[in-house]
């Protein structure tokens, strides 16, 4: 009888639907963890994360900037695919008041996940919208707190508001006192956990920082060897451990997913690293859009592992729905199912053909396998990613990313076939996805409200 229990207890716990808990920092650089050679920020808790699972080596964001990153991993599609590659002004992401946000037609990853039991929160940095069609509440989510935007946002020129904290649709506080977000983050999100302890929740923490300006607590200012960017940095990694220690608590451990991750690369400013890659946040190079990922999960994905095909964030959403039995919307997006890489099962390969790096409205370069074509520009947007040529364009050049993570090394002259290949792919993302001002086929609105107001203390649109 006992060994029938023990056995019935096993198979529970194997068919029970998992917990999805997703940790995504703000300008995180790809070399800004131990795991991944930091030697200036201690951040032992997430290392061990990577110790109890799998370290990915070539995974992407789609954007080197918050807005159109943030779409991709709500939607798994490129942010062109799904209108939101660029604010309708022409800035590079939504700032405050903004008309635009994800299409309510849009299937989202919380969504999909609450069609199927789950309880879902965000709770952290949006950047979606500020407007109430636009909110968390309003895109899957049950329970909403943080700041809607990004924490330099609040421009008195511009007629910004103070920066809100914000709860479901309310704001609660503003200006925000920034310096003890990453506290109350945490406290909320084991709130979360221990509210949903008995069903299948998806907990998702898009941190603050350490997009600047940096801030943090009181028990972490000053503490660390790499200035405040090191201080914000070890925060989280404090606020990841507590959220570990919650799981185990409530015996939730063995039965989540857990993934750790980045909207983009680092400024490389102020202690942000991006190496060993070169570029930064705002650009195309490595170091804009190769983010540091850890998943762990114990039993399913194996300790230790390190991957090194190429995945993104738009694998989670069509990943997420496989492991749960959630249905997809139909409509074509471009992420992948990678449970096959993150289970480490042999001979599991990238599903992606191509990779394409857009910044803004434009594509400006294409992965396939390990070589990557930086596309020949007649300018380039926005200037300030190219200092060199203040935007007036520039020769393009084709890199092996094997053998030239620096990006340096122009081979396109020995490498005829390839560059043919690469063309055959442009020409295919240009006629789906569109480039600069041309439409692509398979592009798809965002939603434009009407109007839009200041979010107010007590209030939304008063």
């Amino acid at each position: 009888m006992k060994f029938l229990i023990a056995f019935f207890i096993a198979v529970a716990s194997v068919c029970a639907a998992p917990n999805y808990i997703l940790i995504f920092c703000d300008d995180l650089g790809y070399g800004d963890l131990g795991c991944y050679g930091s030697k200036k920020n201690r951040t032992p808790r997430i290392d061990q994360l990577g110790k109890e699972g799998m370290l990915f080596t070539s995974f992407y964001s789609s954007s080197p900037v918050c807005t159109p990153s943030r779409a991709s991993l709500m939607t798994g599609s490129y942010p062109r695919r799904v209108g939101m590659h660029e604010d309708f002004t022409g800035h590079w992401v939504l700032i405050p008041r903004s008309r635009r946000g994800l299409h309510a037609d849009e299937q989202t990853l919380p969504e999909m996940l609450k069609a199927k039991g789950y309880a879902t929160a965000c709770i952290g940095k949006w950047h979606l919208g500020d407007q109430p069609p636009h909110l968390p509440t309003a895109h899957g989510f049950d329970e909403y707190y943080g700041i809607p935007y990004s924490n330099d946002m609040a421009s008195r020129r511009r007629g910004d508001p103070p920066l809100p904290l914000v709860k479901q649709t309310k704001v609660i506080e503003a200006p925000v006192n920034q310096a003890t977000l990453t506290q109350r983050y945490t406290r909320e999100a084991v709130r979360f956990i221990e509210r949903n302890k008995s069903k299948p929740f998806f907990l998702y923490v898009p941190h603050t920082f350490p997009h600047l300006p940096l801030f943090a607590s009181r028990n972490f200012h000053g503490k660390s060897a790499n200035g405040r960017y090191g201080d914000s940095v070890e925060e989280i990694d404090w606020s990841t451990g507590q959220i570990m220690d919650a799981l185990k608590k409530f015996n939730l451990d063995k039965n989540t997913l857990v993934i750790f991750t980045s909207d983009n690369g680092s400024n490389g400013r102020n202690g942000g690293s991006n190496a060993p890659l070169f570029g930064a946040k705002g650009g195309t190079m490595e170091g804009g859009m190769r983010v540091p990922m850890i998943a762990r999960w114990p039993g399913r994905i194996p300790a230790g592992g390190i991957c090194n095909e190429l995945s993104s964030t738009m694998d989670f959403l069509p990943t997420f729905a496989g492991l749960s039995g959630g249905k997809l919307s139909g409509k074509k997006i471009d992420g992948h199912d990678i449970m096959p890489l993150l289970a480490g099962a042999k001979g599991a390969t990238s599903p992606y053909e191509a990779f394409y790096f857009y910044r803004r409205r434009q594509l400006q370069a294409v992965r396939w396998g390990d070589w990557k074509w930086h596309l020949p520009l007649k300018n380039t947007f926005p200037a300030w990613t190219t200092p060199n040529n203040k935007g007036r364009g520039r020769p393009g050049k084709l890199v092996n990313l094997k053998t030239d993570l620096a990006e340096k090394i122009d081979v396109a002259e020995g490498n005829p076939k390839v560059m043919a290949k690469l063309r055959e792919l442009v020409a295919h993302a240009e006629a789906t996805l569109g480039n600069e001002l041309r439409q692509g086929k398979e592009q798809r609105p965002a939603m434009t409200l009407k109007n839009s107001k200041p979010m107010v203390k007590d209030g939304v649109n008063p």
